[in-house]
């Protein structure tokens, strides 16, 4: 991963808890000119997701900006447009689990809204998401949905994907296109 113009505009990178997603994803981010954009869904909660966005921050450095947006992800998106060489955003199943957390939002029409977004997006974009559909059938209702949707979510927006990556064990599996 080596080229400064890629050969993809959209790159879905899904895997396991501890795949190397994350770690590929930011990899594949730098190997573009900065600035460089990461958009942050998760929320800083507790003392143990503080500290984990504090290390995330410290590993990516001073190349990186940071927006945190754990709702509009498609609006920011379009904020974010023509200001960065690269946008990297992680993770979809934290901002999925945000969406169905709000009483007052569709997230349904949130999908909607950033397929339709990502679909018109000239500048490279990287989004990162958890791979949730190989486990056991989830006994809770609102387990089964957020299951459900994600899968529904990878499905549609690898459509959209010039490339689609699988990370297992900390390597690549390529879906979709070529990362160079």
């Amino acid at each position: 991963m080596t080229a400064t113009i890629p050969s993809w505009r959209l790159a879905l990178i899904v895997g396991g808890a501890k795949s190397g997603k994350s770690r590929f994803a930011q990899r594949l981010a730098e190997t573009l000119p900065p600035p460089r954009l990461y958009v942050a869904t998760g929320e800083a909660k507790d003392a143990e997701m503080q500290a984990r966005i504090r290390r995330h921050r410290e590993e990516r450095g001073p190349t990186w900006e940071t927006w945190e947006e754990p709702l509009a992800l498609g609006e920011i998106l379009l904020q974010a447009q023509g200001r960065f060489g690269v946008i990297l955003v992680d993770c979809l199943t934290m901002w999925l689990n945000n969406l169905l957390a709000q009483e007052d939002t569709d997230p349904a029409e949130a999908q909607r809204r950033l397929i339709r977004t990502v679909s018109s997006l000239a500048t490279p974009t990287i989004l990162v998401s958890n791979e949730v559909g190989w486990g056991i059938v989830p006994i809770n209702p609102l387990a089964r949905r957020f299951r459900d949707e994600a899968g529904l979510l990878h499905q549609e927006l690898a459509q959209h994907a010039d490339l689609a990556v699988l990370m297992v064990c900390g390597l690549p599996v390529y879906l979709k296109g070529q990362a160079g």
